[in-house]
């Protein structure tokens, strides 16, 4: 693939999903709370809008909403509002005492928390600068759809991995002893996080 570092580009994508954010934080919270199977599948959620964005970017919408500043300020107050609220629903389970309540894995629960989970990556401003500089950067214009192909499809089968990875992590017996011995603690963190998460991305600049 002449002009196209694929391992620097697999690099950069791991840092980006390892390092530590509201997707994360989400996945983490979901598995330990309902358990495996709704893990993975917020999981599935945010890998879904991971492969949404890096397609969107292939074919230069990222780009464009980069040289669109209102394009990219709709995306970034949807994110911060979004957020937000994630942290108001944290911070009113850290507030409600008792033990953790058992929810339902009925199938309309799951939609929602799939639909969470997309729902968050598709308004994380971070993954249009991260995909629209990937592709405006690393990838020289007139690249071949097939290396194009390549490279969505080695980006998401790694983000799926990584998300996948750190559902079953926090779902395993000794995760999830922990969180019902410290939900309320627990709560209040993602609140805080959350929270911080939605105030950077509100007062964020390009630049």
């Amino acid at each position: 693939m002449d002009g196209v570092n694929l391992s620097l580009i697999m690099a950069a994508g791991l840092l980006a999903c390892l390092s530590p954010g509201p997707a994360t934080l989400t996945i983490a919270g979901t598995a330990m709370q309902r358990g495996r199977k709704a893990g993975l599948i917020v999981a599935a959620g945010v890998s879904t809008g991971s492969l949404i964005w890096s397609v969107a970017a292939a074919f230069g919408l990222g780009a464009i909403m980069l040289a669109n500043a209102w394009m990219f300020e709709v995306v970034r107050y949807f994110g911060a509002a979004y957020l937000m609220y994630l942290a108001v629903r944290s911070a009113r389970s850290a507030l409600t005492p008792g033990a953790p309540k058992l929810h339902s894995s009925a199938a309309k629960s799951l939609k929602s928390i799939y639909a969470k989970g997309l729902a968050l990556h598709l308004t994380n401003p971070k993954a249009v600068l991260f995909f629209g500089s990937i592709y405006a950067i690393a990838i020289p214009p007139g690249t071949e759809p097939a290396v194009l192909l390549t490279v969505i499809t080695v980006i998401a089968v790694q983000s799926t991995l990584v998300f996948h990875g750190y559902a079953l992590l926090f779902s395993s017996a000794a995760a999830v002893r922990v969180y019902q011995r410290l939900r309320r603690t627990f709560e209040t963190l993602f609140a805080a996080a959350f929270a911080t998460a939605s105030w950077q991305i509100l007062t964020a600049r390009l630049g």
